[in-house]
């Protein structure tokens, strides 16, 4: 959602606070802003791109070496120069900006319009900057005390960065359920939502947690807990390679990291797999508890949901444990029920998934033991989880998930496979060729990319103006045809559905005319000649169909164009499968011209409920 960036050091902090912003522009937001404290605090603000804030202030000259910036996602208020963060007190004294919802924000509103204040944005955030102002004056506090008075006094959640009129070279910045980094090198210190914006400047960063706050001065960080007293934070070093956040000679972000799935495929498997045996217990579960669960719960959003999907069938069939897959932003709503002696499982790129953290969080109110398969070291949920399965997929730039997907396919299918052999429902052969099979992956992974995306390319320019298209399939590939049409759908805003390829006579197929696209997947040998069948149905009513098929599997007849993905184990075949689906859409979305990275309304980490 919203980004937040700051900067204080011995540089003019301008072009560091551009740059942060431009890096967090795939979080998705509609208006930018930053402040500059040189003797006096200015702020400029514009909304629409960055470019058009660049362009704003592009003759000034700007020598301040402290500063606060934001690009803004609307939600209270719409997209306007005057609800663009930064925000000020009345009287100018305090100057702030912010990631997150505050629930009870008329009641703040109503409180301070008693003691004078006016507020002149239609936005959540101008009630902080006010509230602390309130604070701050009235009891004639240090900004940590005001600060730890209006962590208190809001619902909601919240990452802040804030200036003080009255303490000049000093960022202040607090969080609860926001997420927020910190970082350090000789230059200066630096503060942003997301790793991406600091990596060019170092890699020695501090994770604030929740309900603590910090004074971000040029050459220290000092941290506070919601007493007001001072704590002490382990530094921590990314171990993300800065050209992995960058194009590197790519048109797009979202094509780089669709290319870039054979190379993390393979590091995350690497990660877990040593000469044909399995090795995820540095996370600190243990043999015994894989072997005692009863019963699982993967609970994820959007494509993590899709994951959670796939996941269940390998799961299932694998180890024969009941295995449920929850909408995260569902779960807690619905008060579940939940097995004491079961797992969660939580699925999150960013770590940050406010509803998935939230469902974690219920988890651990039950009394259930939680496991995160996360990509960022550090986040939130990865703090708070008792178990930990890092993917390895890098920053992940595109808002729409590629690698991100395919790293955390792998983790599932390595748990699946590790639990299976502790509760010995496969034998030691299967469990040496499962693996071999595992790590051949990568390479049929490359070999997709190699081979098909031109012949892609050729049919994407056919139906880059269609108005809907549907993907179906069964078991397996019912389950990956969901993240097909999520994709197509969140990039080209073309209309999309996935239905279990059965369950079309149950309504579906009168949707079905004269050239409706239709993407059928067929890699599931023991369902494939009903899959056909359900094809040859939609064909006859005029569909144009796309056929993605195993090699051992002939859809060329049936299909108008027939794409063949490498055999393998029939568990891994959404792995292969979802390429050339992120292809598709891909390559759609060009032929019309939209910013595939950056899709309309979308953010990348979706921080608020």
């Amino acid at each position: 959602m919203c980004g937040i960036v700051g900067y204080n050091g011995k540089n003019k902090a301008v072009n560091i606070l551009l740059d942060g912003l431009e890096k967090l522009e795939y979080r998705g937001y509609d208006s930018a802003g930053i402040a500059i404290r040189d003797k006096e605090i200015e702020i400029f603000k514009a909304k629409g791109k960055l470019v058009n804030l660049k362009d704003k202030i592009a003759d000034k000259e700007l020598n301040g070496t402290c500063g606060i910036g934001h690009t803004r996602w609307a939600t209270h208020g719409e997209p306007s120069e005057n609800n663009a963060h930064p925000h000020s007190s009345n009287d100018g004294s305090i100057t702030l900006v912010h990631n997150g919802i505050i629930e009870n924000y008329h009641e703040l509103i109503d409180k301070l319009k008693k003691h004078k204040y006016k507020f002149y944005s239609d936005t959540d955030t101008e009630v902080l900057t006010n509230l602390i102002d309130y604070y701050y004056k009235k009891y004639k506090m240090g900004p940590i005390d005001a600060i730890n008075r209006t962590m208190v006094r809001t619902r909601g959640s919240y990452a802040i960065a804030v200036l003080f009129k009255d303490h000049p070279d000093e960022i202040w910045v607090a969080r609860k359920d926001s997420p927020m980094i910190i970082g350090t090198n000789k230059d200066g210190t630096y503060l942003s939502s997301d790793v991406p914006a600091i990596l060019k400047y170092t890699k020695k960063v501090y994770y604030i947690d929740n309900l603590e706050a910090a004074c971000l001065k040029k050459d220290k960080v000092i941290f506070y807990n919601l007493n007001g007293d001072e704590i002490e934070k382990e530094l921590k070093e990314i171990k993300w390679d800065i050209s992995a956040a960058e194009k590197e000679g790519y048109e797009h972000f979202m094509i780089k990291e669709i290319n870039e799935q054979p190379e993390v495929i393979k590091k995350t498997i690497n990660n877990y797999i040593y000469k044909n045996k399995i090795d995820i217990y540095k996370s600190g579960i243990t043999e015994e508890e894989l072997k005692s669960f009863k019963q699982i719960y993967i609970v994820a959003c959007g494509s993590a949901y899709h994951v959670g999907v796939c996941a269940q069938y390998v799961l299932e069939d694998l180890t024969r444990i009941p295995v449920r897959v929850e909408i995260a932003s569902e779960f807690r709503y619905r008060r579940p029920i939940l097995d004491k002696k079961g797992l969660v499982i939580i699925i999150s790129q960013s770590g940050e998934t406010a509803d998935s953290l939230a469902a974690l969080r219920e988890a651990k109110s039950q009394g259930i033991k939680t496991l995160a398969i996360i990509n960022v070291v550090g986040s939130s949920i990865a703090r708070e989880a008792d178990y930990v399965l890092y993917t390895l997929a890098g920053p992940e730039i595109a808002v729409a998930t590629t690698k991100a997907f395919s790293t955390q396919l792998i983790v599932f299918y390595i748990l699946a496979i590790e639990i299976a052999r502790i509760k010995k429902k496969i034998t030691e052969r299967n469990y040496i060729e499962l693996i071999e099979e595992l790590e051949n992956i990568p390479y049929k992974a490359k070999y997709i990319l190699d081979n098909l995306t031109r012949g892609i390319q050729k049919i994407a320019s056919k139906f880059s103006h269609t108005k809907d298209a549907f993907y179906i399939g069964r078991n397996l590939d019912y389950a990956i045809s969901l993240e097909g049409s999520l994709k197509l759908k969140e990039v080209s805003y073309i209309h999309s559905e996935a239905y279990a390829a059965g369950e079309l006579k149950h309504g579906t197929i009168s949707l079905i005319e004269d050239n409706t696209l239709v993407i059928g997947i067929v890699t599931q040998e023991e369902v494939y000649e009903k899959t056909i069948s359900n094809l040859v149905e939609v064909k006859s009513r005029g569909a144009y169909i796309i056929g993605i098929a195993a090699e051992n599997i002939d859809v060329s007849k049936i299909s108008d164009f027939a794409l063949t993905i490498p055999k393998t184990n029939k568990y891994f075949y959404p792995s292969l499968s979802v390429i050339p689906l992120q292809l598709i859409a891909y390559y759609i979305t060009i032929d019309r011209g939209l910013d595939v990275d950056k899709p309309r309304n979308l953010a990348k980490s979706v921080t608020v409920e």
